[in-house]
């Protein structure tokens, strides 16, 4: 029996590639779409589609037995910028949702989970280069307290109900094909957009701030490839680190000025600079590539031609 997979949050910024990309696998029918309000037109198109609100356990349980769905891949989030506005909304989603759905697999009506845990669970106090696996985890935002109080709450259900639920520490992932959700790593996107429409980019981070950074393809990969990990190589039930390149915005800016020779880049930090300065600059994912063969495939270089090349193709259909 092939697997039904419902993703929560389908129309962020993972989402939308996640979904493609399961339905390549998994077959259209049986990747059921799901977000607050409607999806893409492709999206749509391409495969069921249903509105749920992540808090509303009940609609969530209505649409796993319509659909006989065995996996939640939990993606509906509010992200870090945007959860310094507004820190008891996004307190209650992040954790209302999570809880909602380790709740269903405890009680059978799911097999698997996947849940995204993020870079924001480090903290000030944690060391910035090779950040390892298991280390001083001290968060100054909503959206870090929030990811590491998840991190654990899938710890409990594993360790005290054998739920089977598996999850990654996102770097900052920057892709061409959606526009940015309210991230401090956003610049890495908003870059590439701006550097194609006006040849300009104003920059919310200074220029040598170091962040870990990974292209979309590699994090929907990575994703994929844990979920489809045997359960005895996921040794690790909290989150595990993930990494593939890390950069300052003066290094993307010069990447890209090798394809946009006049591409001019300014610097004016805003509050999402003082976040990232609690951020580390590179992560040990060791453990990753040790338990399930981790590897990434694109460099600073590979990912920068790769985005360039398809925006100027594509940029005419992507709003800003």
């Amino acid at each position: 029996m092939s697997d039904v997979i419902l993703v929560l949050g389908a129309s962020g910024q993972i989402g939308i590639e996640l979904t493609q990309e399961l339905r390549i696998l998994y077959g259209n029918k049986n990747v059921i779409a799901s977000d607050i309000r409607k999806g893409n037109q492709k999206m749509m198109a391409s495969g069921p589609f249903e509105i749920i609100d992540a808090t509303d356990k009940e609609t969530i349980l209505v649409i796993i037995k319509k659909y006989n769905v065995t996996q939640v891949y939990l993606l509906a989030a509010m992200l870090s910028a945007t959860a310094e506005q507004h820190p008891q909304k996004a307190w209650d989603l992040n954790m209302t949702s999570l809880l909602n759905v380790l709740d269903l697999a405890k009680d059978k009506y799911i097999k698997q989970i996947y849940w995204p845990s993020s870079i924001a669970v480090f903290g000030p106090k944690t060391p910035k280069e090779n950040t390892p696996q298991n280390t001083i985890m001290q968060p100054s935002t909503v959206y870090g307290i929030s990811k590491v109080a998840g991190e654990f709450w899938c710890n409990y259900y594993h360790e005290k109900f054998g739920v089977d639920v598996r999850s990654l520490r996102y770097p900052g992932i920057i892709s061409w094909k959606s526009k940015p959700g309210g991230g401090t790593t956003d610049y890495a996107v908003d870059i590439f957009f701006n550097a194609i429409e006006k040849g300009s980019y104003q920059c919310f981070l200074s220029e040598n701030t170091r962040l870990p950074m990974m292209y979309m393809n590699d994090a929907v990969r990575a994703t994929i490839q844990l979920m489809q990990t045997d359960s005895e190589n996921v040794k690790n039930r909290t989150s595990y680190n993930l990494a593939a390149i890390s950069f300052t915005p003066k290094e993307i800016a010069s990447e890209i000025k090798k394809h946009i020779g006049d591409f001019t880049i300014s610097y004016q930090p805003d509050f999402r600079q003082q976040i990232a300065d609690t951020w580390p600059e590179s992560i040990d994912d060791s453990e990753a590539r040790t338990d399930w063969n981790w590897q990434h495939n694109f460099d600073l270089a590979a990912m920068t031609s790769d985005i360039l090349e398809n925006l100027k193709i594509n940029h005419l259909k992507i709003s800003l």
